[in-house]
């Protein structure tokens, strides 16, 4: 083999000033790429927090504020206008809701709009309908991805479309395609939702705003894989893959006004003679065509989407029934919702069981405004709850973490004190690392020690990474019991009722100042008074398929709510437990069942419900788990994070070659909120809402940039790629060598012929 020496190569000044060449541009091309690495290492850290960087939450709209001004070639025009109808009919334990979404395009384009909204975690969304002018298009469900493929056929070929996808149990978007000129699009979907009971009154929440997600970045990771030979390289392990889909453009409630105009109707059936009704965060009129029935409508007709809307009510007698049953007979077979709410044994003639509670706070950037206000009042208020034989710990988080004690102290003056004071001066700044602060409460340092152990944890759950939490729960809880309170105007109660449900506790919702004692006051009663346990539920002659598979706690005042499908609705149904150290059994004659509405849905939902925990669980596999909730999904009809609802207008609207463009829809700050809390302070230069090519949406590199944060972070520009630049390098090189090979033989080849 020939050897050659440098000296030779620098006898050809041309083959030395292209090698020379190819080694520049190879090494800036590395370069290149090591700084755009780097840069992208550090936007992957960025919270949402003054004191850190902004990328989490810029996306999907890479700015931190919107406004319903699209720039188009200098010129400003208007965005797609949505509205919002919402109206609900309770009809005894269930309630059907129908959200209209009324999108209007006074632009001259041809516009697709998305919209990422909130619905009921319970809900069992069915329906979707698309109004196009006269014409009515009734959705399909299919697999998610069959219903992404239809729509986006659709939208390439000019038809109009609609799609309905499931991004959390609580999270979705609706996507209107082909939306013309001048043009009005309804879409219309339903879903049914069992109704909230807890003692005397029963409740309904109809979540009208998604408030932003605080998502922890990706972790990259050096992996070595020299052992199959293929050497090293880097891994990414995201909690949160689908951030880009769960985090909409949020306005600034100080340079813009409020959008999504939102008009509610409440028809109250309640199937008893009703007594007070009332709405915690609306004005509404409330009319009595009847002693059963109520009508309540916004008092000002409509209001922005920028806060839960919650109703009570109660009956007119002091006490409400302990047991109601409700059946539907579907395909041959028979339905039933069941609530029953187990006897009260009274404080007073129990023995005072010693506690150890773990107060958690959020006091995270999202916690900004009244939410934080609501939270230290909520807190101050359970320390002063504390008896002397109880013992409690203190625990505060935003992206750092502290704890008050190294461990559990007792509820003396002198401690409670001290921890009074350490909560009066919590402000709300900062990223939301839930995970770390559940591990810590979780860890029970103390060991068995004869006390009920109770964790309390108060915070919006404004974050993406909620598995995150549950499989942290799931491994640690131990002895432990999880209460979560749910602060604000817009709660995650996804994150909330399920972290409540797998730590065998309770969710409370605290949504204004004015609630805090009176909530704070039932979540006592509940942690302070014995749970009724051991539950379990026998049908004496039918064959059941019951859920909640696992039956759980119930603590006081709430009702053990059982679906059930059966074979045939015969015999009785016999509940039992204990209610503290006594026995306690109810049997139920399923022939009393009264008739009731979209109770298969309900059941189907729990259901899937049930196959999500058992995977959280590990109970049952991912693909075990996606099987049995697809099979559910189809056979009723609902949408799941495996299938979609999809509406096609046959007839092509938008003329062929006419371009398309994407507007996604911007939602209000949560109302309470602190913008600059979130988001940091405010930029100088407004910015506006993305806006692209939806035809090209496979190429995220043409959309038109929107003027950048200030803090935001940008990938280095470049006039040639780096990419280009090693190729080049390269390609330069190798011919030098090739041409140096060449000439250096040259010689031989004379000499032989």
């Amino acid at each position: 083999m020939d050897t050659y020496d440098t000296a030779e190569i620098d006898e050809h000044p041309l083959l030395s000033r292209v090698i020379k060449v190819g080694l520049f541009l190879l090494a800036q091309g590395i370069a290149v790429m090591l700084v755009a690495f780097l840069a992208l290492l550090v936007s992957l850290g960025a919270s949402w927090s003054a004191t850190t960087e902004q990328a989490s939450l810029l996306q999907p709209g890479d700015t931190r504020s919107g406004t319903l001004l699209l720039k188009e070639d200098g010129a400003y025009t208007e965005a797609i206008r949505l509205g919002i109808d919402v109206e609900v009919t309770v009809s005894g334990p269930t309630l059907r809701a129908r959200v209209t979404q009324i999108f209007r395009n006074p632009t001259k384009d041809w516009v697709e709009a998305t919209y990422v909204y909130p619905l009921a975690s319970g809900g069992a969304v069915d329906t979707l309908k698309m109004v196009v002018g006269d014409r009515v298009i009734v959705g399909d469900i299919k697999e998610r991805q069959q219903a992404r493929v239809i729509y986006e056929q659709a939208r390439r070929t000019g038809q109009k479309a609609a799609l309905t996808e499931q991004e959390r149990p609580n999270i979705f978007t609706n996507s209107v395609a082909n939306i013309g000129p001048g043009e009005t699009v309804l879409v219309q979907i339903e879903y049914q939702e069992p109704v909230h009971q807890a003692g005397s009154e029963y409740s309904l929440r109809l979540p009208l705003v998604v408030g932003p997600r605080y998502n922890p970045a990706p972790i990259v990771q050096s992996v070595d894989f020299r052992k199959d030979g293929s050497g090293w390289g880097a891994a990414t392990s995201d909690s949160v893959p689908d951030r880009d889909r769960i985090s909409p453009s949020v306005l600034d409630p100080a340079r813009n006004a409020p959008v999504n105009p939102t008009s509610i109707t409440v028809r109250l059936k309640a199937g008893f003679s009703l007594g007070e009704v009332t709405s915690h965060h609306h004005d509404v009129k409330v009319e009595s065509p009847d002693d059963a029935t109520r009508l309540v409508t916004l008092a000002d007709g409509t209001v922005p989407a920028d806060r839960d809307f919650e109703l009570t009510w109660k009956p007119a007698a002091e006490k409400a029934p302990s047991v109601g049953l409700f059946r539907e007979r579907i395909g041959g077979a028979d339905y039933l919702l069941a609530f029953v709410t187990p006897p009260t044994v009274e404080q007073a003639t129990q023995k005072p069981q010693s506690r150890e509670v773990v107060f958690v706070i959020d006091n995270s950037g999202s916690m900004g405004g009244t939410s934080i206000v609501q939270a230290k009042a909520s807190l101050t208020y359970a320390l002063s709850r504390l008896q002397p034989t109880d013992r409690f710990n203190v625990i505060r988080f935003d992206d750092t973490m502290d704890t008050l004690f190294p461990a559990s102290v007792p509820a003396d003056t002198a401690h409670v004190g001290e921890a009074t004071s350490f909560v009066s001066a919590l402000q709300a700044r900062g990223g939301t690392e839930m995970v770390p602060a559940m591990r810590a409460a979780l860890a029970d340092k103390l060991g068995d020690n004869g006390m009920v152990r109770q964790v309390v944890f108060l915070t919006d759950g404004a974050i993406g990474n909620e598995q995150q939490l549950f499989e942290t729960i799931t491994a640690m809880r131990g002895r432990s019991r999880v209460f979560m309170v749910g602060i604000g105007s817009a709660p995650n109660t996804y994150l909330m009722t399920r972290a409540a449900e797998l730590g065998r506790g309770a969710f409370t919702h605290i949504g204004s100042v004015e609630q805090v004692e009176e909530r704070m006051r039932g979540l006592f009663a509940k942690l302070e008074n014995p749970a009724v346990t051991g539950l379990t539920a026998n049908f004496s002659e039918s064959t059941a398929d019951v859920t909640p598979a696992i039956i759980p706690d119930v603590y006081r005042d709430e009702p053990l709510v059982l679906a059930a499908r059966l074979d045939k609705l015969a015999g009785s149904l016999e509940i039992k437990g204990r209610v503290g150290d006594r026995p306690w059994t109810v049997t139920i004659p399923l022939q009393s069942a009264a008739e009731g509405k979209g109770l298969s849905k309900l059941w189907a939902r729990r259901k899937i419900a049930d196959a999500e925990v058992a995977r959280t669980l590990r109970e049952l596999t991912t693909e075990e788990a996606d099987k049995a909730i697809l099979a559910l999904a189809l056979d009723h009809q609902i949408v799941t994070r495996l299938t979609s609802l999809v509406a096609v207008d046959k007839t092509p609207s938008r003329p062929e070659g006419a371009p398309l463009k994407l507007s996604e829809l911007p939602i209000n700050l949560p109302a309470g909120w602190d913008f600059e809390k979130v988001f940091g302070e405010r930029p100088q230069v407004p910015t506006q809402l993305r806006e692209r090519h939806a035809d090209a949406r496979s190429q995220p590199e043409l959309r038109r940039p929107a003027p950048a944060a200030p803090d935001a972070i940008r990938l280095p520009k470049t006039a040639t790629s780096a990419e280009l630049k090693m190729i080049a390098g390269l390609v330069l090189i190798v011919l030098a060598l090739i041409l140096f090979v060449f000439n250096r033989r040259r010689p031989l080849l004379t000499d032989v012929a």
